[in-house]
């Protein structure tokens, strides 16, 4: 079985081969050479979407050579001279190099790629085998006692290789000029004919929704690197293809079969079912992990999570709160499997790699003319399935519009402009419980953009989304709309609106209830958006916010949902009858406690600031409390040396407050127990 590289963790065409050190021992070099040969031989029964003829060439050679390598794998080692040895370490090196390219040729989710460079491929099959040419020339085959049959092997491998040429397969740039026809009919903002799209992919093996797909997200990972390159030069060339791929995934497959992963056998499936499905998600993200890895502590991360808590300088375990004797981070591959397992069995679409969440500033323009005008048709397609479409055709189309928009700015605009948002909208009142979740998730990624939000509201969208909120046939709904409501939140009109709607505010309080880490996470940010509109706050409180809020401080087991539960128990402690109905709920221990023993900086600046805001509208009892307590002293001096300029602040204006207290029980001869320490300087604002 040939392993291949689904990370992309080598870029494509690129041949990192390592020289061997010449100490090597003609033993291990041998078995190591037997191998690759090997390897390389086993792609003879692999499918080549392109370069399939050069392919097989360059492993008909190899097949010779093994024969010959093996003959000689049992000699003494005194019975190789240097020069064969010499000869043996380099084609080491160009094998190497072979086998990366027939992996690339092999490659699922690089064909059209691939098929787009045959002349350059082509080219460098012709390099490799002709330097495999060279060794095998000056290679001594008189000082190794060989059979004849052998020596003629060689011989006639050496003839063979001397004379080969490698081009590019007729049948290859002919389906190479049809792709180039069809990007060209594009720059007419025409739609190329679908048997000629269908003619291209079946013969690069792209015969399934999920094989295209897998297209896409490569060539998203090509573009991301070459965005970070200084000259970009394929970034226009990159484009186009991704636009092509994304318009053949949408307009050709009626199935979405989403991502093929690994059969689950009857016993896999008993072991998924004892799992409870947010045992998947990271702990810092709340999302599915994608690449699980365990810290020090026996807690396990999502990669790109952890990695981003550690750069931000903290040396503790996000969870426990422990500190982390080093920064090793070990693949968890048994829990790998088991997600990637799960979500096979419950059609959750895996994605393929374990990047960060990216920057998508270069989505703000569509990288080429053609991709430009291949999203256009695109989307005028998707706007007339929306519109006459039969029900399963719509949820299709709702489901791809959720997968352009998810992380493509322009992809948004150009799908908002084309007036699908309100045929979109009325999916949300399907029966249907797949087709509404494919609706919600597909409004919230367009919410973003920022002609959408009016658009949304026109259409009696706010209603819609609050109906999903309240009534929706899946968690995975409601979760989809409390976020929605987030971002239509940042329009103050909006946000009135939301506020003045009692259901929704319920909505909230309901998810809020959830034993969905993922709930409580969506209703919360919904909450907090729903605050920075001043009368919102007093309906937040009559609702019962507050209970809830405080409820969660006490039983979650999450940092981060605690620190999400105290910034907005923090905002609503700016009024007094916030602070008071906080108060009455007894936050003022656990907040202290939390605030002395997170780990996070975020999670001790929010508790900072619900304390101060305690101190301001809840009375001296409040002050002297915090007054007796060297840990919340310890945890403000933190903050004013390590804080951000806001936590600095907000630390250095309690510490203020602490000390004139402190000052006023000096004066007044009845001094506290515990003292400031006047070693320690503090700077207040």
């Amino acid at each position: 079985m040939i392993r291949k590289s689904n990370d992309f963790n080598r870029r494509i065409l690129t041949l990192p081969a390592i020289q061997p050190c010449e100490c090597t021992s003609p033993a291990t070099l041998l078995t190591s050479l037997i191998n690759i040969s090997r390897s390389i031989c086993g792609y003879r029964s692999e499918f080549f979407g392109s370069n399939k003829r050069n392919a097989i060439k360059a492993i008909r050679q190899i097949e010779i050579l093994l024969m010959f390598f093996e003959e000689i794998q049992g000699r003494k080692a005194e019975d190789l001279s240097d020069s064969v040895v010499l000869i043996l370490l380099e084609l080491h090196f160009i094998f190497q190099k072979l086998l990366f390219l027939l992996e690339d040729c092999a490659l699922e989710g690089a064909r059209l790629f691939m098929l787009m460079k045959s002349e350059f491929v082509a080219n460098r099959f012709q390099v490799l085998i002709r330097s495999v040419a060279l060794a095998l020339e000056i290679l001594p085959l008189d000082s190794i006692d060989l059979p004849m049959e052998v020596v003629e092997f060689v011989e006639l491998a050496t003839k063979q290789t001397r004379k080969m040429k490698f081009e590019i397969d007729r049948e290859d740039e002919e389906i190479l000029n049809e792709v180039r026809l069809i990007l060209a009919v594009f720059d007419c903002r025409v739609a190329p004919d679908n048997t000629q799209i269908k003619r291209f992919l079946d013969y690069i093996g792209i015969k399934t929704w999920s094989l295209c797909n897998k297209e896409v997200k490569f060539l998203e990972s090509e573009i991301e690197i070459e965005w970070s390159a200084h000259e970009k030069l394929e970034f226009s060339f990159l484009s186009k293809l991704i636009g092509l791929m994304n318009y053949c995934r949408c307009i050709l497959f009626d199935v979405i079969d989403y991502e093929a992963v690994p059969l689950v056998h009857r016993h896999g499936a008993e072991i998924i079912d004892c799992f409870n499905h947010d045992d998947f998600r990271c702990p810092i993200s709340l999302d599915f992990m994608i690449d699980p890895v365990t810290v020090g502590t026996g807690q396990t991360y999502d990669r790109s999570s952890i990695q981003k808590w550690l750069r931000a300088g903290n040396s503790t375990c996000p969870k426990t709160g422990e500190r982390l004797k080093n920064r090793e981070l070990v693949p968890n591959l048994a829990l790998r499997r088991i997600i990637r397992r799960y979500c096979s069995k419950n059609s959750i679409p895996y994605p393929e790699s374990s990047k960060q969440k990216r920057n998508i500033t270069r989505t703000i323009v569509a990288g080429s003319s053609t991709a430009e005008k291949i999203v256009w048709v695109l989307a005028k397609y998707l706007a007339r399935l929306l519109e006459t479409g039969t029900p399963n055709e719509k949820n299709r189309a709702a489901y791809e519009i959720k997968l352009l928009s998810k992380s493509s700015i322009f992809y948004r605009s150009y799908l908002v402009e084309v007036g699908l948002i309100p045929n979109l909208l009325k999916l949300l009142r399907s029966s249907d419980g797949l087709m509404q979740k494919n609706a919600i998730a597909a409004i919230l990624n367009l919410s973003k953009h920022s002609k959408s939000k009016r658009v949304i509201a026109e259409n009696r969208g706010l209603e819609a989304i609050i109906n999903v909120l309240t009534m929706g046939y899946t968690i995975e709904a409601r979760q989809l709309s409390a976020y929605t409501l987030f971002y239509m939140a940042s329009i103050e009109e909006y946000r009135k609106i939301i506020g003045q709607t009692p259901v929704a505010l319920m909505g909230l309080m309901n998810l809020l209830k959830e034993d969905s880490d993922r709930s409580k996470k969506n209703a919360m940010v919904a909450i907090y958006g729903l605050l920075t509109h001043p009368e919102n706050h007093r309906k937040v409180l009559s609702i019962g916010a507050v209970p809830l809020l405080v409820n969660l401080l006490e039983t979650s087991d999450r940092e981060i949902l605690i620190a999400d539960s105290m910034e907005i128990l923090a905002t609503l402690a700016e009024k007094p009858e916030g602070a008071a109905s906080i108060m009455r709920c007894g936050a003022l221990s656990l907040t202290m406690e939390f605030m002395s023993s997170c780990s996070s900086s975020a999670g001790r600046e929010y508790s900072v600031c619900l304390l101060l805001a305690l101190c301001v509208h809840g009375g001296c009892e409040v002050v002297r409390i915090l007054a007796k307590s060297e840990a919340v002293i310890s945890s403000l001096y933190i903050i004013i040396r390590e804080g951000t300029a806001r936590g600095r602040r907000k630390a250095g204006s309690l510490m203020r407050i602490l000390h004139e207290h402190c000052e006023v029980v000096a004066a007044s001869s009845d001094p506290i127990p515990v003292r400031l320490s006047n070693e320690r300087s503090v700077q207040a604002w």
